[in-house]
């Protein structure tokens, strides 16, 4: 963590200063504002947490609820979730008080006994396989409290404006007029923009005339958050129960004692109208114990319980036009499907970091309104793909035993498909902002269009091992990763030429990172590490202090083995690997090639003429 270049910081560095609309914040809603957010659950909260950093932007979130959420329905976090929770700087806090997944254990009846059930395998999670980041379980509440601290202590200072309802929308020629209402009555607030972030009946869809595609399975499940006294051995792991009365995913939850259950309530007639949904907790206890023989519950506190029927839904569209959006849809909004799989509030909260940059950069001017319509083409083909995956592990959980002909299949399928479920699956199509993958074979480990996977580094300042991707924060910049050539020759030469075009597409008065932060990681040990160029020690902040951070090695030391030239398959002739500021791999390119870097900026930013950057304390 960095601190101090504008001056000393006594008090919680996590503190920003506050700078632009957070310097006097007023109370009430404003008549007008440039993004409107709807809802408060994890999109609208982590987009509010990135618009904060943008805080020559009126940004308000409005949410129904008198207060925060008490008791949140998912809990499930893929390790691309906690990635995203270190850039916005509180990954280590989360984890502290999460539950960790490290196993999943699968249970199926006895062959010498049907009516009992056994334990058939037990096999490693997939988080640490993954990455350097775990599967946790977590209440929602607490996420959505630590992306509201977040925006909070950003420079613009955002908090939501509960109590205030979201009545109705008129997409205009310039703006979005929003009718709202209050307890002092109802009123209309124009926006620019406008984000629905409320849920599966959205309100904002509904303005937009949206519809979902897809229709509801034919099978009921019962869930139920649950303090119990029982015998069954594996109740604090991860378990697929399959028996012959019936399924249960069972998920430990965070605190030692807290568990959740989905509990297979089977296939619901055709003339139910879900009635199902009212089917009384005290028999979703008694099927649960059924399922569970000869091992039982005793239920001594529940929670929160549910039933639900499993639905998949994508929306016809994600926002309200697709050439000039100005309305836009993430979240249950726009996309609904079992809670089993536990991937809705982790792919909401992409959708949110998707989105929040964009907004950012097109309205402070340092990106034309076309980067827009990206939203809609990359995040409505990840929405299909997650339902996709929903119905075929849903499928696979609802069996019975007489259709299971294999029965390491569930377990094999886990494993297999762990990189969607981590949230590291997702790939965006080339586009304005994901070049082609000519140079890929410079970077193999850095796949354009997906998430940049971080290794240890050693930072040359100090000596100390660090992983290279997590001093990228959630701050709205690009981040460039300059990969020395074997003798630095290269290096040098595209440094000086690069520093001309990240001066040309940063606002005039803005230090020199202000939109691109720019650095150099070489192959050698660190203590030979000299004669960097200019470009990667910039002076930032009011006092124009140097920045010693952006300068890294690759070679082994005595607090690290790995070498990222090697781990990510970067050649002797070094490599630049563009990141968008929501983590995305942008593009590699060779470093005797300057000239392409400056054509690919050239079709994502614009030329800004003020100095209308994010702010960093």
């Amino acid at each position: 963590m960095q601190f101090h270049h504008h001056g000393y910081v006594s008090g919680d560095p996590r503190v920003q200063n506050a700078a632009g609309t957070g310097l006097d914040r007023p109370a009430e809603l404003p008549d007008e504002v440039d993004v409107l957010i709807v809802g408060s659950g994890p999109a609208g909260m982590l987009l509010a947490a990135q618009m904060s950093q943008f805080p020559q932007l009126t940004t308000r979130l409005i949410e129904k609820r008198d207060g925060r959420l008490a008791l949140g329905q998912a809990d499930g976090i893929q390790p691309r979730s906690v990635e995203t929770f270190q850039a916005f700087g509180f990954a280590d806090r989360i984890t502290a008080e999460a539950y960790n997944i490290g196993w999943m254990n699968f249970w199926a009846p006895d062959p010498e006994n049907p009516d009992r059930i056994v334990r058939t395998s037990r096999t490693e999670d997939y988080g640490f396989k993954i990455s350097e980041f775990p599967h946790l379980i977590v209440n929602q509440a607490r996420v959505l409290d630590y992306f509201a601290e977040a925006a909070a202590h950003g420079p613009a200072r955002l908090t939501p404006d509960y109590g205030v309802e979201f009545l109705g929308l008129e997409v205009r020629a310039d703006d979005v007029e929003v009718r709202v209402g209050t307890a002092a009555g109802e009123r209309t607030i124009r926006a620019r923009y406008v984000v629905g972030c409320d849920g599966a009946r959205s309100g904002v869809r509904q303005a937009i005339g949206r519809t979902h595609v897809g229709a509801a399975a034919r099978h009921a499940w019962g869930v139920m958050d649950v303090l119990v006294e029982t015998d069954f051995p594996d109740w604090r792991i991860k378990c697929a129960i399959n028996a012959a009365a019936g399924n249960i995913l069972h998920i430990p939850r965070e605190g030692g004692y807290l568990s959740r259950m989905y509990i297979d309530l089977g296939e619901v007639a055709a003339d139910d109208d879900h009635r199902v949904r009212q089917t009384p907790i005290e028999e979703v206890i008694r099927r649960a114990n059924e399922i569970l023989h000869p091992y039982s519950i005793d239920v001594k506190q529940v929670a929160w319980h549910s039933v639900y029927e499993v639905g998949h839904r994508v929306t016809d569209q994600f926002v309200d036009d697709l050439e000039s959006p100005r309305v836009f849809l993430t979240g249950d909004a726009c996309h609904t499907h079992s809670a089993k799989a536990g991937q809705g509030m982790n792919v909401s909260m992409q959708d949110g970091f998707n989105l929040g940059w964009k907004l950012g950069h097109v309205i402070t001017g340092l990106a034309p309104a076309e980067l827009l319509r990206s939203y809609d083409a990359e995040r409505r083909p990840v929405a299909q793909q997650l339902i996709d995956f929903d119905r075929e592990w849903s499928s696979l959980m609802a069996r019975k035993p007489g259709e299971i002909t294999d029965p390491a299949e569930l377990a094999t399928y886990y494993l297999a498909t762990a990189e969607f479920p981590s949230g590291f699956g997702t790939h965006y199509a080339p586009s304005r902002i994901v070049a082609g993958d000519a140079a890929q074979e410079l970077a193999s480990g850095f796949p354009v269009g997906k998430r940049f996977q971080s290794v240890e580094v050693v930072r040359v300042c100090d000596g100390n091992a660090v992983h290279l991707g997590h001093h990228a924060k959630a701050d709205g910049r690009w981040r460039i990763y300059a990969f020395a050539d074997a003798d630095g020759s290269a290096l040098r030469k595209w440094a000086s030429q690069a520093q001309e075009i990240v001066e040309r597409f940063t606002p005039a008065g803005a230090d020199l990172d202000a939109v691109f932060d720019v650095k150099a990681v070489f192959p050698g040990r660190w203590e030979d590490v000299v004669d960097v160029p200019a470009l990667f020690r910039p002076r930032s902040g009011p006092l124009g202090l140097t920045d010693p951070e952006k300068v890294f090695a690759a070679a082994p030391s005595a607090w690290t083995s790995s070498d990222i030239f090697a781990e990510r398959g970067i050649g002797a002739q070094g490599a630049a690997v563009v990141v968008r500021p929501d983590q995305y791999v942008a593009h590699v390119l060779p470093l005797d090639d300057p000239q392409g870097l400056e054509r690919f900026l050239a079709g994502v930013m614009a030329t800004p003429v003020a100095a209308s950057t994010p702010a960093r304390s």
